[in-house]
């Protein structure tokens, strides 16, 4: 089937709809507090969509559904796992965050540690965001555009690219956040008439369950198991999702545009409880399309298709066009944040930190451009992501890198906040051991060493396996250096590292409510969690 005229006028629709909402909110930006920060005024319902949203991007759309063609259940671990640490994001990390007035995360880094501490994360997490982002969001929009559509695949992602922009740069945060809102539930709707059309097709659970291999319904996988072994998925994915969750800026950016702490931590347990969804939305819909592919009903030429054909295969007109419009809600959400916070590193941890005299409407400007340089680089370096440099289906490929980033960033996090012995020369140790070591494995995946060789070993060892270990050894290389050299001034603990005595403090009827009902709503998820564990065990 191909796209009718009634599908591209609900795409289009939908399209101009969001780009207007941009430009409505592009009319009001006088401070930089404003544009990167939606003037931290945001409510709870708000802040968990869009972090829902954020994440929900090119990996997803793409890459869950196609690892979940690939291999089944395991690829959902990373997602029910996201709902516990964005309960650690919400109870332990956001009251040190909103009471230290930062605007990014590198800027808490320089507060606990150093500024060149906060120069290394932003620059790292800026080289994240290119690689495994934006790059990766616009191969994924080139991917939708071409299976579904019919469109080159370099048009594709250049539409995606120049709408993105245009409503990122003229509205900042707030124009994210909102179009965020509407895109979760957009995307949400579409992928619940994927999943009832395609199990439709296919004649209902029972068929799928008989037809897909015994493992695919499992979340776990033995030890050595290439891509998701359990011991790599306890120990290593946390690592990723501590780092990913609780420190990068295109997700702490929304719990710091929130009202008071109560609204931020109640966003992430709303969004914890969006996280369980991705298993239905996203990984069954893979599955779906394995067994439609056995049976010969449709044809995929790659797993990281599945989706996309499932859409152009299964749907009547008009229905294909709003799925359609909810794929690109979610590539151009994920687009837009990760937009605005690579502009928020260039523009308050870089170029503020040179020129502290700018102006608000001098570091609006800055963070445009900057927006617009880094739209470039992604489009260059997508040739990285697409070659077979780091194996697997794009989800695989940018666990795989992020598992690199992660360990040295997550350990000085942790550590920084609940030990107060810990301190800068601890912190730049650590984070250069992590960048060495990490690196290292980054360009010997690049090169592929002759097997045989201790590079190749090296390289051998499951991504999820090589971030725990490389956690570990960050983490001995922090405490062993800051053990060794003189313990960090007040200055750098007092409100930014944890206190039993600080929760001793008196609090208000309404707020000993709120905090009840976030523990019984926190606990709820914890419960969803585990049935998903002991269900598809």
């Amino acid at each position: 089937m191909v796209f009718s005229n009634l599908d591209w006028v609900i795409v289009s629709i939908y399209i101009a709809g969001i780009v207007a909402i941009g430009l409505f909110y592009s009319r009001k930006k006088e401070s930089s507090d404003e544009y990167f920060l939606a003037s931290r005024n945001t409510g709870w319902f708000v802040i968990g969509a869009a972090l829902f949203a954020s994440n929900i991007g090119s990996e997803h759309l793409v890459g869950l559904a196609g690892t979940g063609a690939n291999s089944g259940l395991p690829t959902v671990q990373f997602e029910i796992l996201a709902s516990l640490i964005l309960l650690i994001l919400g109870w332990f990390f956001v009251p040190y965050y909103l009471a230290s007035k930062i605007s990014t995360t590198p800027e808490f880094l320089e507060k606990r540690f150093s500024p060149f501490a906060r120069y290394y994360l932003s620059i790292i997490s800026i080289f994240a965001y290119v690689i495994t982002k934006i790059a990766v969001t616009v191969m994924a929009g080139g991917i939708v555009f071409e299976t579904l559509m019919g469109i080159d695949f370099w048009v594709g992602a250049l539409i995606i690219i120049l709408l993105t922009g245009v409503y990122t740069i003229l509205g900042g945060l707030k124009a994210v956040v909102y179009t965020e809102t509407i895109q979760t539930f957009v995307l949400i709707f579409g992928s619940i008439v994927v999943l009832y059309f395609g199990l439709n097709e296919l004649g209902g659970w029972n068929n799928m369950v008989e037809i897909a291999p015994i493992d695919f319904m499992s979340v776990w996988r033995p030890s050595d198991h290439p891509e998701f072994p359990w011991t790599g998925i306890i120990f290593g994915a946390p690592i990723l999702g501590i780092w990913y969750w609780c420190t990068d800026q295109n997700i702490v950016q929304r719990v710091l545009s929130a009202k008071n702490i109560h609204e931020a931590r109640r966003g992430t347990i709303f969004a914890g409880f969006l996280k369980i969804t991705p298993l239905f939305l996203f990984v069954m819909p893979g599955i779906i399309a394995y067994c439609l592919n056995q049976q010969g009903v449709l044809q995929l030429e790659n797993s990281d298709q599945a989706l996309p054909v499932l859409v152009q295969t299964l749907l009547p007109s008009g229905l294909r066009g709003l799925v359609a419009a909810g794929l690109l809600a979610a590539l151009m959400s994920s687009l837009a944040s990760v937009f605005n916070s690579s502009s928020t590193l260039v523009t308050l941890d870089i170029y503020k930190k040179f020129k502290p005299d700018s102006s608000e409407k001098e570091l609006v400007f800055v963070g445009q451009v900057s927006t617009a340089f880094l739209v470039v680089l992604g489009l260059l370096s997508i040739q990285l992501i697409e070659g077979g440099f780091f194996g697997g289906t794009l989800f695989i490929k940018i666990q795989a890198i992020q598992g690199l980033i992660s360990p040295p960033i997550a350990a000085v996090f942790l550590l920084g906040i609940f030990n107060k012995r810990v301190n800068n020369q601890g912190a730049l140790a650590s984070l250069g051991v992590g960048f060495v070591l990490g690196m290292m494995r980054f360009f010997l995946l690049i090169f592929e060493p002759q097997d045989g060789t201790i590079l190749h070993l090296l390289v051998s060892i499951n991504f999820l396996h090589y971030a725990a270990y490389l956690f570990l050894v960050c983490t001995v290389v922090l405490i062993g250096v800051s053990y060794l050299t003189p313990p960090p001034n007040e200055s750098q603990t007092k409100g930014l590292t944890y206190d039993p005595s600080q929760n001793k403090t008196k609090k208000s009827i309404e707020e000993e409510t709120q905090d009840k009902t976030d523990k019984i709503l926190s606990g709820l998820v914890v419960l969803a969690v585990v049935a998903v564990w002991v269900i598809f065990r």
